[in-house]
């Protein structure tokens, strides 16, 4: 086999939006790193099957509601 064929493949730390962490192996990184994930199997409609939320990051839809609400929408 060729030598350096393939990627480093080692432990990482991968954190989920709820705060619970697990080990697993992967390429990314180097070993110890970590990853905070933003969206997760445990809170993401598309894996839990709910509705989708939406969140209103600085008032952004606020805004748009305000500015939009006599058009009738």
């Amino acid at each position: 086999m060729k030598k350096d064929a393939h990627p480093d493949y080692h432990f990482i730390e991968v954190t989920l939006t709820t705060g619970k962490s697990f080990k697993t192996r992967s390429t990314y990184g180097k070993e110890g790193d970590k990853i905070n994930l933003d969206i997760d199997p445990s809170s993401h409609p598309a894996w839990t099957g709910g509705k989708q939320k939406l969140l209103d990051t600085g008032g952004r839809v606020s805004k748009f509601k305000k500015k939009y609400e006599g058009l009738g929408f």
